[in-house]
């Protein structure tokens, strides 16, 4: 029986916390006197009314939060941060309705990166801003940030982290979830402000640093230029931004081992990670090669484009340096590859992660030896520890959850009258949250053009990619709901 009057309270809590961070880019409207002021402060407004109704009008009884409560409040928070993230571009002129506000939102908040808007830079800076703050909100994730600042929670935040990263094996770093989430926070606050002094030293002025330092370290892509990062011209900055999405498509456990605990060899004894760097070598050098020989490019500005669009769509993170889509097809179909990788588990980057990759690549080995070798026995190993039978099942229910998701999304878009490539490559772009795709949402183009129905159902994709497809699904089952 679910507990409805705590998971409302919780929720209210939500919605108060989500709109105070609307103060920051509100401060940003009044300081610069931009059309942003009416748009933040009315949402502002909103969102602190319904807060407080549902945060304190309830007075539920003491209730331990259990995992399918704990399941379903993940899904209704991020669905109310969504929609507290798109009050003020609902008010403001720039969007055509709640639909293409939504999925602004949802983008921000998912990391995704993908954007309906064609004229980025005729927005209000307070608005861009809220844009990069929305991602670096969603980066280390909502429900972790709740869990740091909800005392309330108690030893319920486990069902909250654990819902919230249902298909990573979760590694509480500190024996207390609160602890845990707190030290995630600090790691993550540290890398954004390491890496807004080197973009300021690149030349960024403070408030494009501030605003890219959060994309990236979301892995989200958002950026104040139409033109993403090709804008600046700038190899120094594109070496910066590229350093910081593969630190942030690393396992944040590997980093608070090696920053807090001083476990120098942390990133060479790790597999996924060591595949991470692996298969991004590999993809830069490939594309490397075919730029050199099929483009008017140097051999350095081959090196340095192929390095900063492999990360950056290894990373999931939408960044764009270059029109990838005037590329060979070689190079292209690389890149379409990496969108189905991802980063690591652990990261703020999507797809379906390294380590899933090296799983997969496992079973099917196993099998061909239980084909040849009917007697034996084999077990799936990593780093140097046989892998569960459930852990096994567990992701061959994930990739037959994002076979059928990624299937359904691309009859929908199929059916408003998109062709093929754009069809699939903007519904692989949503589902794992990547940002640009190919056709018609490239690098330079947008997802503006796409009817209310195509949006609608690739801002599904993006919640479901974002939590791993399990938490986002079960609430549609019917035993989810049978006490």
């Amino acid at each position: 029986m679910i507990n409805w009057p705590t998971i409302i309270k919780l929720l209210g809590f939500t919605v108060l916390g989500i709109s105070g961070c609307l103060v920051f880019p509100l401060i940003l409207a009044l300081s610069r006197g931009d059309a942003g002021i009416f748009p933040l402060l009315i949402s502002l407004l909103i969102g602190i009314i319904a807060g407080s109704i549902g945060a304190f009008l309830l007075r539920p009884e003491p209730h331990e939060i259990t995992r399918k409560e704990g399941v379903l409040f993940v899904v209704l928070a991020w669905l109310a941060a969504v929609i507290v993230g798109a009050l003020p571009y609902w008010f403001s002129p720039y969007f055509a309705g709640f639909t293409d506000a939504f999925f602004e939102s949802m983008s921000g908040y998912t990391t995704t990166g993908s954007t309906i808007l064609t004229d980025i830079e005729g927005l209000p800076q307070s608005l861009l801003f809220w844009r990069a703050l929305t991602h670096w909100l969603g980066g280390m994730g909502i429900i972790v940030l709740g869990i740091a600042i909800l005392p309330l929670l108690g030893a319920g935040g486990t069902a909250l982290y654990r819902a919230e990263f249902s298909g990573a094996r979760s590694e509480k770093l500190t024996p207390r979830i609160a602890e845990t989430a707190i030290a995630l926070w600090k790691i993550y606050a540290g890398f954004t402000l390491l890496e807004y002094i080197a973009l300021r030293f690149a030349g960024m002025t403070p408030f494009d640093a501030i605003c890219h330092s959060f994309a990236t370290m979301a892995t989200g892509g958002f950026s104040t230029r139409a033109a993403s990062i090709e804008a600046y011209a700038s190899p120094l900055i594109e070496y910066i931004i590229i350093i910081f999405m593969l630190i942030a498509g690393i396992n944040f456990t590997l980093h608070y081992r090696f920053l807090v605990k001083r476990e120098t060899r942390v990133f060479f004894k790790d597999s996924e990670s060591k595949a991470y760097m692996g298969i991004a070598l590999a993809a830069t050098v490939g594309i490397t090669i075919s730029l050199f020989f099929s483009m008017d490019y140097s051999g350095l500005d081959s090196f340095r484009l192929a390095t900063f669009q492999v990360v950056s769509i290894m990373t999931t993170t939408g960044f764009a340096s270059a029109d990838f889509e005037l590329w060979v097809p070689f190079a292209q179909f690389i890149l379409l590859a990496l969108m189905f990788v991802g980063g690591c588990t652990g990261s703020t980057a999507g797809g379906m992660k390294v380590s899933r990759i090296m799983l997969l690549r496992q079973v099917v080995a196993r099998e061909f030896r239980r084909i040849t070798e009917r007697r034996g026995v084999f077990s799936v190993w990593k780093d140097g520890r046989a892998v569960p039978e459930s852990t096994i099942s567990s992701l061959l229910n994930l990739v037959y959850l994002a076979f059928i998701v990624n299937f359904t999304a691309c009859l929908v878009l199929a059916a408003t009258g998109e062709d093929i490539l754009t069809t699939v490559s903007a519904v692989t772009a949503c589902m794992f949250n990547i940002g640009p795709g190919f056709g018609d949402v490239g690098a330079i183009d947008n997802y503006g053009h796409l009817s209310a129905i195509a949006k609608w159902s690739l801002s599904f994709c993006m919640l479901a990619g974002r939590l791993e497809f399990y938490t986002a699904l079960v609430i549609f089952s019917g035993s989810f709901w049978k006490k």
